[in-house]
């Protein structure tokens, strides 16, 4: 298995592409937006320099990790070789469902499916496919060339041929992969994401200050990022969207969004992408939004 396709050249997709392509795998990614390609080519080249200066990669690794991976606006061009497809475009399950009946049609039979989803359905998924054994969710940790884990989530009807083979390729990326069944948000995000709400809540409720909040999850539970600064990098319209997958998943109200949250998204605030969220970031000085600016 060498050929590699990466659907989204996104923040997520461009890392993805970059792991693989650096561990010897021929990769394309696949983004009708050229602009897109072009920044994710950017980005990696970027992230390759940071290795180079941390000594943990050579010059002439860095050209060969680059030399492995085109560029592709076109679907099936960019998929039709793939021995593994890895789609890693935003999490909205009308789209995912989309891609997926699509690229089932355009790779070859024995290619497996695999998609970066951090909540949605791998079964609901494999179902828009003719080849539900051999669809799994592949969910990597952002940012990717850094983070050790792989999230390996198995469909209702995934094949332990296909679980085993994702394992291993997993392994070669240099990851920790750690299997889980299918169900509303996995393990990652049904665990940190009622955490994250729990510390919007407490904003909410006015019990303590954003660095407050923060500073309490760094100190006392050794914490690298506190919950709201986290909440931010993951981007608050993607916090909610997980936790709207849990509450209807579930049906229990304990994994509704805090109206906070909900507020801040209201306004237009999405976390760092719209350059105000829990902090501000001005001049690489920190500033903190006031607690309960959003109530």
């Amino acid at each position: 298995m060498k050929n590699v396709s990466v659907i989204g050249a996104g923040t997520m997709g461009n890392g993805i592409a970059h792991v693989f392509a650096q561990a010897g795998f021929n990769v394309n990614i696949v983004d009708v937006s050229l602009a897109q390609l072009d920044r994710a080519i950017g980005n990696i080249s970027k992230n390759l320099d940071r290795q180079i200066a941390k000594g943990a990669i050579t010059e002439e690794q860095k050209k060969t990790t680059l030399s492995n991976i085109s560029t592709h606006p076109n679907m099936v061009e960019g998929v039709m070789k793939a021995d593994l497809v890895v789609e890693a475009a935003t999490e909205n399950v009308e789209l995912k469902l989309e891609i997926f009946e699509q690229i089932d049609s355009l790779v070859p039979r024995e290619a497996i499916l695999a998609t970066n989803t951090s909540s949605i359905s791998i079964t609901k998924i494999a179902a828009a496919t003719s080849r539900a054994s051999n669809v799994i969710g592949m969910h990597f940790m952002n940012p990717v060339p850094v983070m050790k884990l792989v999230e390996i989530i198995n469909g209702y009807a995934t094949s332990k041929e296909v679980t085993n083979t994702i394992v291993e390729i997993s392994k070669q990326l240099g990851k920790t992969p750690c299997v889980v069944n299918d169900y509303p948000g996995f393990i990652a995000n049904r665990i940190l994401m009622p955490m994250i709400n729990e510390a919007v809540y407490s904003l909410y409720e006015g019990v303590a200050g954003v660095e407050e909040i923060d500073t309490v999850m760094k100190l006392g539970m050794a914490h690298p990022m506190g919950p709201l600064q986290l909440a931010d990098f993951i981007g608050l319209d993607v916090c909610n969207s997980i936790l709207n997958v849990l509450h209807d998943g579930f049906g229990n109200p304990k994994y509704a969004p805090c109206p906070l949250l909900v507020n801040m998204l209201t306004g237009g605030k999405l976390g760092v992408k719209s350059g105000e969220r829990f902090y501000k970031y001005e001049g690489g000085s920190k500033e903190l939004v006031v607690s309960g600016r959003f109530k």
